[in-house]
């Protein structure tokens, strides 16, 4: 479970996040829609512990996370994959796919068994393990920073706009990887931002928008057609 409980944050003074206020249950695919500004990112940086509160409590289960530190943070079992994917370049793509579990000193014998699994829900990502992530394309690299966020997130997987430049196939081919670590994990809590709805409708069965850093729940939008997308960016 991840529960927002009246977070106010501010960043450089400007007040991002008022009042915000939701809980998702484990297995939850939870879409946050909003406009460029609204408090997306800032939100899902608040878990991660990079965006401090000024009021209000964060918790995963029956912890507060308030006092938890943003590097402890991965370690409890949340994922992240920001926006940019902010891949280590000098890295191949299973080195930068290990990174979060081997800073969070997993044991071996599991992170072997994580990255099966994650290979499962992405088989391309096999085929690329051994390419420098700087030679990645910018799907690809979404992809991998989806790896990556998987490797750690047991419990929580946070994507920040993750269909952003994607092409039409690789828009669908990353939703059907997000089906298909639906159907292996029915207990991991995903919470996608997005800046268009249509994109999740097909995924998410919880909707919340987001408008000025005050939250309300949208309704489910389970039922509509397929995701649309912009142009892959490199």
């Amino acid at each position: 479970m991840l529960r927002f409980d009246g977070i106010n944050a501010r960043i450089q003074g400007v007040q991002v996040l008022r009042g915000l206020g939701f809980t998702l249950q484990p297995g939850t695919t939870a879409a946050l829609i909003g406009r460029n500004g609204a408090g997306k990112t800032t939100t899902l940086r608040t878990v991660m512990g990079f965006v401090a509160p000024e009021s209000g409590s964060l918790y995963l289960g029956d912890q507060c996370l308030d006092a938890v530190p943003a590097h402890e943070r991965p370690g409890l079992g949340i994922g992240y994959a920001p926006e940019d994917r902010r891949l280590f370049a000098a890295f191949n793509v299973r080195e930068n796919i290990l990174l979060p579990a081997r800073a969070a000193k997993v044991p071996a014998e599991e992170i072997r068994r994580r990255l099966e699994g994650i290979y499962e829900v992405l088989p391309e990502l096999r085929e690329l393990a051994e390419r420098p992530a700087g030679n990645v394309s910018g799907g690809q690299g979404k992809m991998v920073a989806l790896g990556r966020a998987l490797m750690i997130g047991t419990k929580v997987v946070l994507l920040d706009e993750p269909f952003q430049g994607l092409a039409p196939a690789l828009a669908n081919r990353y939703a059907e990887a997000l089906r298909t670590l639906r159907e292996r994990d029915r207990d991991i809590t995903l919470l996608v931002t997005e800046s268009n709805p249509a994109l999740l409708r097909q995924l998410a069965d919880r909707t919340f928008v987001i408008e000025r850093g005050e939250v309300t729940e949208g309704g489910s939008d389970a039922a509509a057609g397929p995701p649309a997308a912009e142009e892959e960016v490199s």
